[in-house]
């Protein structure tokens, strides 16, 4: 699982008949100070996130492939499965008070 920020939707006018009716976000990782990297997700919504929220993503097959009950088949790695409205973290953890970015409420940037 990882922390992400939703950066944009998907559309796929043809796509594997599992994906009907499900939408897909592109989700950007984020460190552990809220800032982005390079790498990305394109993740099954289940939790109707969007964009600029900050989300968590189960990004192992299997896993999310129960969550959407397509178990076992299914071309599915990476699901939302909920909404970040706060992160709370020890102020004394290093690297972690200087960075606020991730104590943002649902949908700040």
């Amino acid at each position: 699982m990882y922390i992400g920020q939703v950066a944009g939707t998907v559309v796929a006018t043809i796509k594997h008949p599992m994906f009907a009716g499900h939408k897909l976000l592109l989700v950007d990782r984020l460190d552990l100070g809220g800032r982005t990297t390079p790498k990305y997700d394109i993740a099954v919504d289940t939790v109707q996130a969007g964009v600029g929220d900050r989300v968590l993503v189960l990004d192992e097959g299997n896993s999310a492939r129960q969550v959407l009950n397509v178990e076992p088949w299914g071309p599915v790695r990476a699901v939302i499965v909920g909404v970040i409205d706060e992160i709370d973290l020890p102020e004394n953890k290093p690297g972690f008070s200087e960075k606020p970015g991730l104590y943002a409420a649902r949908g700040a940037v």
